[in-house]
């Protein structure tokens, strides 16, 4: 009879946090967890949502795409984390925990970092027909009660969430603050977006099960986080208008010549409420290479932001307490 080796036990493997780096100098507390034999995952901070955690992230990468790591294969941004893919033939965990150690060593405190920051105008039609078929479609085919998606549509759902009474000051809100972009994953090319302005934060929960389908250019709201639908595809994020491609295997235009991804961690996306044919028209005036992206750079200051946010915590207080009670009284699907 073949014996069956056995497997061993939890206590066995070891402790999968290589290193802890306690909060100090106005930089966040970092921990350093073992991900296998060739991947490290590096967590900023504690698991709170907190932009600043997100911009010290990005800032730790921006110095490592300019001053290469040896032995990195590859690193893969979260919101408050990073992976770090290694050749473990050429870099050891503990020279790479070291190495990270020395740029954070390096590195001003949060509120001194100033990041490379693009500003990129989108077209956005609030309240479109394409992300009313998907809704319909899911209705048809998952989930005929959904409490998210009556009336064929998930802004009624989002308005009665937030505590908001009309599509007008819906679409007030997604167009009156700038959207941080966190990170880009998931699929190719998918935005995670952020309010930076907080008397502009909505939330929405996510639906539950998924869409099967959801049309290309979706602006979706999970949480407080909005997002580009890059591609068809599933998703789970409340529907609430569409805007024009942000990713282009084709490079069809001129704005993917270098990339087909448009969208980076750093970027400042703003959107301008236009009807639902600019949107359907420019799609097509994208693919013909008729129309020019505007795309600005510039930099973000983490200092002034936090000055400035600062400044409206009186006003964003009270549409905290309005949006969370309305919530509070919503039900989930």
């Amino acid at each position: 009879m073949t014996s069956v080796p056995s497997t061993p036990s939890w206590a066995s493997i070891g402790d999968v946090i290589l290193g802890r780096r306690e909060a100090d100098g106005g930089k966040p507390a970092v921990t350093y967890r073992a991900a296998g034999d060739r991947f490290l995952l590096v967590e900023y901070g504690e698991t709170v949502f907190d932009l600043t955690l997100n911009f010290f992230a990005q800032s730790v990468l921006g110095y490592i795409a300019e001053h290469p790591i040896a032995g990195v294969v590859e690193t893969m941004p979260g919101f408050r984390s990073v992976g770090f893919s290694v050749d473990a033939t050429r870099l050891r965990h503990r020279d790479l925990i070291a190495e990270l150690e020395r740029i954070i060593d390096a590195m001003p405190p949060v509120d001194g970092l100033v990041l490379p920051s693009r500003t990129v105008v989108l077209p956005a039609a609030i309240a479109d027909s394409e992300s009313e078929r998907a809704v319909e479609r899911y209705l048809q085919t998952i989930k005929p009660d959904a409490v998210n998606c009556a009336g064929g549509n998930n802004i009624d759902y989002t308005l009665q969430y937030n505590g908001i009474d009309s599509v007008e000051a819906l679409t007030e809100h997604i167009t009156s603050t700038d959207l941080w972009v966190g990170f880009v994953g998931f699929f190719p090319g998918l935005p995670f977006m952020f309010p930076l302005d907080p008397r502009n934060v909505l939330f929405a929960p996510k639906y539950n099960p998924t869409r099967t389908w959801t049309p290309e250019g979706a602006i979706g709201l999970g949480g407080p986080c909005y997002s580009i639908y890059p591609v068809e595809s599933p998703g789970g994020y409340q529907l609430l208008g569409r805007t024009i491609p942000v990713y282009d295997m084709q490079q069809r235009n001129a704005v993917f010549a270098d990339d087909p991804i448009l969208l980076r961690t750093g970027d400042r996306v703003r959107f301008e409420a236009v009807d639902e044919a600019e949107v359907t028209d420019t799609f097509k005036a994208v693919h013909a290479d008729r129309y020019e992206y505007r795309v600005e750079e510039g930099v973000f200051s983490v200092s002034e932001f936090l000055e400035w946010s600062a400044e409206l915590e009186e006003p964003a207080s009270r549409w905290r307490d309005h949006r969370d009670a309305a919530a509070a009284a919503t039900p989930v699907p």
